[in-house]
């Protein structure tokens, strides 16, 4: 099974939209280029595009960006979903972070995983019994 590198929404955003994400744009672009020398896979779990499509300009950006080759949608699959549930369950967090509980439980997916988040303190919480799984913070 290979590495890959899974993208949060505040990720998705900087990497779609550098011009108005600044240092988070560059932070991420830096997490994408070792990535790719690492050959990982890019990866975004499809209940992200929630948290970032609003039907707008900024839509375009990230239709543009998720329609590159290297980048994949990865779709909410039942195993994914209750794997999410279960580790909110064991990190004692509402459903109010389901999302960040998607990231994580799709990052589980992989041998090796880095997730690039905004959200770190969500993400180490749900990721924390997980060793195969790394945090780049943007």
């Amino acid at each position: 099974m290979a590495e890959a590198l899974i993208l949060d929404s505040e990720a998705l955003n900087a990497l779609a939209n550098p011009a108005q994400r600044g240092a988070l744009a560059l932070r991420a672009r830096a997490i994408a280029r070792v990535a790719h020398e690492r050959g990982a896979l890019v990866r975004v779990p499809s209940p992200v595009l929630a948290e970032v499509c609003r039907r707008g300009r900024l839509d375009a950006a990230i239709n543009q960006f998720l329609s590159r080759d290297v980048v994949r949608v990865v779709e909410l699959t039942r195993p994914i979903a209750q794997r999410a549930g279960s580790l909110l369950g064991a990190a004692r967090m509402s459903s109010d972070h389901a999302v960040d509980a998607f990231v994580v439980a799709t990052a589980l997916e992989f041998e090796l995983a880095l997730i690039a988040s905004g959200d770190l303190k969500d993400i180490k919480r749900l990721a924390a019994a997980h060793p195969q799984i790394s945090i780049l913070a943007l």
